[in-house]
């Protein structure tokens, strides 16, 4: 099973928060890490923007990410979120295993 990283942002710490939390405890990822103070440049509606936010490092399999993907849309307040995943080539293969472990519907 392979492992992946998704990067979201998000446009503070509570929002952050409330979908590394939901991630975390519905077993769609093994571990969220948090990167505040990231500043975005982007065009949006015809326009350049900037802004603050909070980038997440979402640890995952391959298997999870349609079901995080449709968590993600759920939880997340942007129009249209930032959601973008790669594959893990490779790692310490027992966290790796890890993840798996941790992503899996059983216990």
């Amino acid at each position: 099973m392979s492992v992946l990283i998704a990067y979201c942002t998000c446009p503070d710490r509570a929002s952050a928060d409330t979908v590394a939390d939901a991630l975390v405890g519905e077993r769609l990822a093994a571990c969220v890490s948090q990167l505040p103070g990231v500043r975005s440049t982007y065009r949006w509606e015809g326009r350049v923007e900037h802004g603050q936010e909070v980038l997440l490092m979402i640890k995952t399999t391959r298997d999870q990410l349609d079901s995080l993907t449709v968590r993600v849309r759920a939880l997340h307040p942007y129009e249209l979120p930032e959601l973008i995943a790669v594959e893990a080539v490779g790692g310490l293969a027992p966290y790796l295993d890890w993840v798996v472990e941790q992503t899996r519907d059983d216990d």
